[in-house]
Parts: C-alpha cells; structure tokens; sequence
C-alpha cells in the first residue's frame, strides 16, 4: 500500500496529475479524493477519478473552459474526471439530499461530510506546497484493517443519507470489507429510512453489490440489519422458510449461495438478478414442504419487484423468463421433437442464461452444478441449434401468404391455425419443412379445419354443402 506521498503520484494517470497541476498553478488547492483514492491505497484500478478544490464553479469553468457543470452541488465535469469545490452539507429533508451545499475553503471540512473514513482520505494540496495525504479519520488504517466505519457517528451520516446505508452492504461486498460494531449497530437503527428511497437508487446499489465477487457479504449485511425488509419485503419473506436442501439452512441461505455461485462463475448481471429472485415465490406458495407453482407465481413477483423499483424494461422481462422457466426437467426420455419445443418455449437467446441460472440454483443447494442430466440436454440443444431447425412460424418453408396465393385461404385467423399446426409437425419431423410437403399438409389441415367448423355451427363449411362427401 502506498505510504501517502511521491509513490501515490506514480499510481495516478497523467491526465489527472495535470489537471491537478493546472489548479495549483493558477492558486487554486487540489486533490484526488474519495474512492478513486482508496482503490489505488489498495492497489485497485478506480473506476472513475475525482478530484476536489477550492476553485468555485465559475473559476473551473474558467479554468478548463471544455468543462461541463453538472450539478447544484459544486461538481465540473472535465474529461472525464469530476472536480466539485469543497463544500460542507446542510440539512437533509428527505433522507437522501441536502437542502443547500455551502462552499469552503478547507479540504478537511469536505472530507467531514463523507461518509466512510475510507472515502474520507485526500491526496494533494495547495499552491506551493508538496502534495500529502489528508487523512482526519483515520481512514488508511481502516483501507489497512479492511474496515468500513462511517465519519462521526453513524446514525447522523445514515440520517442525512439513507443511500449509504446500502451503499456499505455495497462496499462491503465488492471491497470484501467488515462493517465495524457501531456502524454495524446503526444501520439496524436506521434501517426504517431506508423506505424513503426512489427504486432507481436501489435498483443501482444492489447492481453494483451484485457485481461483487461475493455479493452475499452485502446481502447478508441488508438481511440482518432489517435493510431488505424496507426495501424489498417478497425477498426478506424468504428468511427462515424451510427448505431441504443443505441441512441447517433455510431458503435465504440458498438464494445467496445461487447469487455467489453466479458471481463465482463470472455470469452477467442478469443471471444474478434472476437467481436473487428465482425463488421469491416460494414463501407464499409453501405447503406441506413443496412450493407448487412457485416459478410462475415468483415470475409476477420478480416482475412486481422490478417494477416498483423502476428497473429498465429489459432487465424485467429476462429476469422474468428467467424465473419463469427455471424449474424444467430433464430426462432422457425426451424426443429429439420435446427437445425443439423446450428451445423454442425458453427461446435460443435465453438459453445460456437458463442454464447459468440452473448450474447456480444447483450449487446452492449443495448439488453439483451439472445435475439432472444438464451436460446431457445441453449437448443436444446444441445439436438441434446447430442443424438449424425450425423453432418458431420464421423457420417455415412457407408462409400465409403461400396459403393464400396457393391454398386460396382468405387473410384470418385459419391461416395462424394452420400455421400453427405445421410447426407442430415440423418441430417432430424437420425433413417435412419443404413447400411441396408444407402446402399438402396445409390443404388436408385447411379442410379439417373447415369441416370442424361447419360440426361445431350445424352450417356448411364455406365453398361445402350438406350433401358433398
């Protein structure tokens, strides 16, 4: 770990270094602050930098004319690094932002309003002076100890934030962090402020803490701490519904093995949303030890879920398919045709993530990740995709309007009935998808059609009388 002085410039791009330059050379204080920071005292590539002055807007606007001014609370996008003027906050009416920012002078009352000693460290200085390392709270030592503590007390920093709340289950999780005793302690205190924040920004801090290497660290965090009871009461209903799986652990505890699993598999955010929901259903369909109908009722869940918290369209319905057929069973009984229709029902573009979804659901029930015969139904769905069958109406060798020039069937409803039908028979017999076969077995289907109809009315069928045969 850096020890806070020339070592930390090398680790600090260019880019960056100049603009801070540029600051100082024009009598302005600068420094790298915040997460950037910490991630490069732990040898971690930041995600983004950001740096903080005593420069107001105005005169960074001036200074770096190419800058965006982004906000009402001091920060200038430069590139694509953000530079906000020291600031201190005043007070909070809705738990998530402050009624008025004032600027200041000093580095150390901005770091005073962060909210943990980890992001409350600063690297710089003013004009003239060697660049250092602000540290008020003592936050390398806890980077060092792998500690996360709030700033001062932690009922206030949670107060004037509800966010940081989820924030540190976040952290927690992606840095691998303990949260220490009495911020620990308040986040249970507080927990009930948690329910005054938009779905937006739990849907974004919950991302991120899924993108962790273990992001049972932070879900735990919010379970214990009663954070998921506020934000999310179908997920916490899963804690201490019992399950035989793993003995000694209940439905929570496999959700968050499935949702490591797939982090440990390095599967994309979508599989880990959809195996923290996959079972949301079973608390309310549970009877007498089985979860009946849970994949769809978790479906409307997941879906309700995602919703209330405003998540893009996208994520909503691949989570839902996701939930909804998580619970196929394979056997090798299976034709080559329930093959096709299985691919075609879950659809070739979601294959992948069901069967990363299933691998996760196994591992977290203490099964190995291949099984019911998973490598098995794999290798032949990859079979059946390569030799590009017919899945859906598009693989047809005809369609309606080859029943309508051909067959003289009128534009309607018959036409996707038919349609419909011959799917079926190709989905069984792929070498029958040729137009000759096709338009043939379109003609006999049309005229059992129409002779059901005219059964079913007591009327002819259209083009028939009563008496033809």
């Amino acid at each position: 770990m850096p020890a806070g002085g020339a070592d930390v410039a090398l680790s600090i791009p260019a880019a960056v270094l100049e603009l801070m330059d540029r600051l100082r050379a024009n009598g302005q204080q600068a420094y790298v602050v915040g997460g950037s920071l910490r991630d490069r005292l732990l040898d971690r590539t930041p995600i983004d930098w950001d740096l903080t002055t005593d420069a107001r807007p105005e005169r960074l606007l001036e200074l770096f004319p190419q800058a965006r001014y982004e906000n009402a609370f001091g920060t200038v996008q430069v590139d694509l690094v953000e530079i906000t003027t020291f600031r201190s906050d005043h007070e909070y009416a809705d738990f998530r932002r402050p009624h008025h920012v004032e600027f200041g002078d000093r580095v150390e009352l901005d770091l005073a309003r962060r909210d943990f000693t980890v992001n409350a460290m600063a690297w710089g200085g003013a004009p003239g002076e060697p660049s250092h390392l602000v540290d008020p709270f003592g936050g390398r030592r806890d980077t060092e100890r792998r500690l996360l503590r709030a700033v001062g007390d932690p009922s206030t920093r949670f107060g004037e934030d509800a966010l940081r709340m989820l924030r540190a289950a976040r952290l927690a999780a992606v840095l691998e962090f303990t949260v220490e005793p009495a911020t620990r302690a308040a986040l249970a205190s507080s927990a009930h402020l948690a329910g005054h924040l938009s779905g937006e920004r739990i849907v974004a801090e919950l991302g991120k803490l899924l993108d962790a290497p273990r992001p049972s660290i932070g879900l735990r965090i919010l379970a214990d701490a009663g954070l998921l009871a506020a934000i999310a009461p179908p997920l916490d209903a899963q804690r201490g519904v019992a399950q035989n799986k793993i003995p000694g652990e209940d439905l929570w505890d496999h959700v968050v093995r499935s949702v490591d699993a797939t982090a440990a598999a390095g599967r994309r955010r979508t599989v880990r949303w959809a195996a923290l929901v996959h079972d949301i259903g079973k608390p309310v369909t549970a009877a007498d030890g089985h979860f009946y109908g849970h994949d769809v009722v978790g479906a409307e869940l997941a879906g309700d879920l995602l919703r209330g918290w405003h998540a893009p369209r996208e994520t909503i319905d691949e989570v839902t398919h996701l939930v909804r057929q998580h619970m196929f069973a394979y056997d090798d009984a299976w034709s080559d045709g329930a093959v096709r229709r299985f691919i075609a029902k879950v659809r070739p573009e979601r294959l992948d993530d069901l069967f990363a979804l299933r691998e996760a659901d196994s591992l977290g029930s203490g099964i190995p990740a291949d099984a019911g015969a998973l490598t098995t139904l794999r290798n032949r769905v990859a079979a059946e995709l390569a030799a590009n069958v017919a899945l859906d109406l598009r693989g047809l060798s005809i369609d309606g309007d080859d029943l309508i020039r051909e067959l003289g069937l009128a534009p309607g409803p018959a036409i996707g009935r038919v349609l419909h039908a011959l799917l079926e028979r190709v989905m069984n017999e792929p070498d029958i998808n040729r137009p000759a076969t096709l338009l043939a077995l379109a003609r006999e289907l049309a005229a059992t059609m129409s002779d059901s109809a005219a059964t079913s009315t007591g009327r002819p069928a259209p083009g028939r009388s009563r008496e033809a045969g």
